[in-house]
């Protein structure tokens, strides 16, 4: 992993400060008028009802009927849903008939990595992944650094010229890629170095998808966000943890509904909605526990608690 001297952080400290070279509209999300008890839109992730194997056009009901505002599926549920001969499009009108917005997808394009041919085949595949976004008619895809998670020594200045290079792929196709902080990754792992990629990218499309369990378990301070300019957040990832097994040890399966673990959620809400964060909250948890209960129960329950944290936060 490259280690930036101070004098390199110095001089990007007044990027930092603000991000504003990050802004990117966001109709769906900013020109809603929410209640000041709750500024932020609700998402679902697939994820947390993955277990219960369901196809996605039977997901994005439940998520309507739980009260989401929108999805956010995975790549592997849209490539299901087409080899099933069903229509992206179509699906895509459904869910916005439904009242339901695309925020996000989950891809795992290999764009980051050192050996080139990966890197190649990882452009293809995240321009197929794209193509695939627009069709459902959805905005943003997830760009973590897969393939590149037991690398201690990548550099991020050559990080941030392929993270410009599929954001320009995404130009083309009207889907922006949000580099993901992916705390048990070797790179990556921190708010830090994922703001450092999304500024060196030289990019306006630029944005950073970020999860409470990521940033605890990377060891990122959630007070870095303040650093942010909200409009550099479009999704967060929302879920909580438990104060056991300790940071080093704890999965994604450990996972828990908000207001159910031991992360600051209260404070890091407030400093969300200090810095003009005004996008969505998807909640992704993979705990096997929801996974063997009704999946609308599920989606009920964590939109509720989703809900409680932020009024809590808010009123406080």
């Amino acid at each position: 992993m490259i280690n930036p001297t101070r004098r390199e952080w110095l001089a990007a400290t007044p990027a930092a400060l603000s991000l504003s070279a990050l802004a990117l509209s966001n109709a769906s999300a900013h020109n809603i008028d929410r209640p000041a008890d709750e500024p932020f839109g609700y998402c679902l992730n697939t994820s947390t009802i993955m277990g219960q194997k369901l196809p996605l056009a039977e997901i994005v009901e439940i998520a309507a009927k739980a009260g989401y505002h929108a999805i956010e599926p995975w790549i592997g549920e849209l490539e299901a849903h087409e080899k099933a001969g069903k229509s992206l499009a179509d699906l895509g009108k459904k869910i916005k008939d439904l009242g339901l917005t695309v925020e996000s997808a989950i891809g795992f394009a290999e764009w980051a990595v050192d050996d080139e041919a990966k890197r190649m085949k990882g452009l293809e595949q995240m321009r197929r992944d794209m193509a695939k976004v627009r069709a459902l008619g959805g905005t943003r895809i997830a760009a973590p650094p897969s393939g590149a998670t037991d690398q201690t020594d990548l550099d991020l200045r050559k990080v941030a010229e392929r993270y410009r290079k599929i954001l320009e792929i995404g130009d083309t196709i009207g889907v922006v890629p949000q580099v993901e902080v992916w705390g048990f990754s070797k790179s990556l792992n921190r708010l830090g170095e994922v703001a450092m990629v999304a500024i060196e990218s030289g990019s306006a499309s630029a944005c950073i998808l970020a999860d409470v369990y990521h940033l605890y378990r990377g060891g990122s301070d959630f007070a870095g966000v303040t650093l942010l300019n909200g409009n550099a957040l479009k999704v967060l990832h929302m879920n909580d943890y438990p104060a056991s097994p300790p940071r080093a040890e704890i999965t994604d399966a450990q996972r828990v509904y908000p207001g159910d673990g031991v992360a600051p959620l209260g404070k890091l809400l407030r400093d969300l909605q200090s810095i003009g964060f005004r996008g969505y909250l998807s909640l992704e948890v993979f705990n096997r526990d929801y996974w063997k209960q009704d999946a609308l129960t599920v989606a009920r329950t964590g939109l509720e608690k989703m809900r409680t944290s932020v009024k809590a936060a808010m009123h406080k």
